[in-house]
């Protein structure tokens, strides 16, 4: 990938976080995949006031692009209005090396323009994996 396709998704990911439902935390984060095939899928945080049924904008992409029938993630790009390039939570970590595997290029961004570009590997180093589930 080059620098333009990061640029790109991150531009996407903007656009999907306008989308966000955050009336509780008022953090609203856009996300969205790159597929092997070159298709995009966004997702946006979506919230609810049982706090434990809201769900990341990570996720929401990812599950969006499997539910479209993708099997080959290649990118995902992830915005929110913070300091730094915005950081995911423990629980899309696993599901990105779950569904997207740990050579997936995660691009991390924010509002301003700054980047961070890694791994799920780099993300999740250890992670627990379906192979450890294997006798």
């Amino acid at each position: 990938m080059e620098y333009r396709d990061y640029e790109k998704l991150i531009e996407i990911a903007k656009e999907a976080r306008e989308n966000a439902y955050a009336p509780y935390s008022n953090f609203k984060v856009g996300a969205c995949v790159l597929t092997e095939d070159g298709n995009i899928y966004k997702g946006c945080n979506i919230e609810n006031a049982s706090f434990g049924l809201t769900v990341c904008a990570e996720r929401v992409a990812m599950f969006n692009a499997y539910s479209g029938g993708e099997r080959k993630l290649k990118a995902i790009a992830v915005v929110a209005d913070t300091d730094g390039p915005v950081s995911p939570c423990g629980a899309c970590r696993q599901v990105m090396m779950e569904l997207g595997g740990e050579d997936m290029v995660v691009i991390l961004s924010n509002m301003k323009g700054d980047h961070a570009i890694m791994t799920v590997r780099d993300l999740l180093p250890g992670a627990f994996t379906s192979k450890d589930m294997e006798k």
